[in-house]
C-alpha cells in the first residue's frame, strides 16, 4: 500500500518566519495567505476605526480598540493567529507586546473579494467557539453589514445607511455612510 502524503501543520513560529512584507493568518494550522487590501477596504477600516476609538475616549471607555496588523492570538495556541481589520479588546490581561492573546470582545472584517469565504465562514466559526462576543463583516460590494452578536445568539443584516447598533456598548451606533465612506 502506498504512503498517503501528509499535509502540512504550521505554527506560529511558521508565521513569524514570513519574508518581510509577507501577511498570512493562521488557523488551525493552515496558512492563509493575505493579500494587500484596496484603498476602498482601508478607508472604510479608517473610518470605522475613528468612530469607534473616538467613541471610547470621548466616554472614557476601558477598552483599547486596534487595527490591522494587529497579532490576536486567539485560542491561546501556536496553531492560531489572525489579524482582523479592526478588533476591541476590554480585558487589559489579554494584551502582551506581541498583540492580543485570547479573544477580543469585539471583531470587524472588511470583506475583500478574495477573502469573502474566510470572512462569512472560516472566521465566523473560529470567532463564535474562541468566545469573541460581536463579530460584524463589512461587506462594501453589497452594501452590507452583518452584525453577529454572538452574546444574545443573533445576527442581523443592515446597510450602510442604516444605523448600526453596537452591542458590546448600549447607545452606540454606527451609520457608515454617515461617515462618507
Amino acid at each position: 500500500m502506498p504512503a498517503l502524503a501528509q499535509e502540512r501543520f504550521y505554527t506560529i513560529d511558521d508565521i513569524y518566519a514570513l519574508p518581510d512584507g509577507e501577511r498570512a493568518e493562521l488557523i488551525d494550522g493552515q496558512i492563509y495567505y493575505m493579500a494587500p487590501p484596496s484603498r476602498k477596504h482601508q478607508t472604510i477600516a479608517r473610518e470605522l476605526f475613528t468612530s469607534i476609538n473616538s467613541y471610547i475616549k470621548s466616554n472614557d471607555g476601558s477598552c483599547e480598540p486596534f487595527f490591522a496588523p494587529f497579532a490576536v492570538f486567539l485560542n491561546e495556541d501556536d496553531i492560531n493567529y489572525v489579524e482582523p481589520d479592526i478588533c476591541v479588546i476590554c480585558d487589559h490581561n489579554k494584551l502582551t507586546d506581541k498583540g492580543c492573546s485570547g479573544a477580543p470582545d469585539w471583531i470587524v472584517e472588511i470583506v475583500s473579494p478574495g477573502n469573502r469565504p474566510m470572512d462569512y465562514y472560516t472566521k465566523l466559526f473560529k470567532y463564535r467557539t474562541a468566545g469573541v462576543r460581536e463579530y460584524w463583516i463589512v461587506d462594501h460590494e453589497r452594501n452590507l453589514v452583518i452584525v453577529y452578536d454572538f452574546q444574545n445568539n443573533s445576527a442581523t443584516n443592515f446597510t450602510f445607511s442604516d444605523d448600526i447598533p453596537v452591542s458590546i456598548y448600549p447607545g452606540f451606533n454606527i451609520n457608515l455612510s454617515a461617515l462618507n465612506i
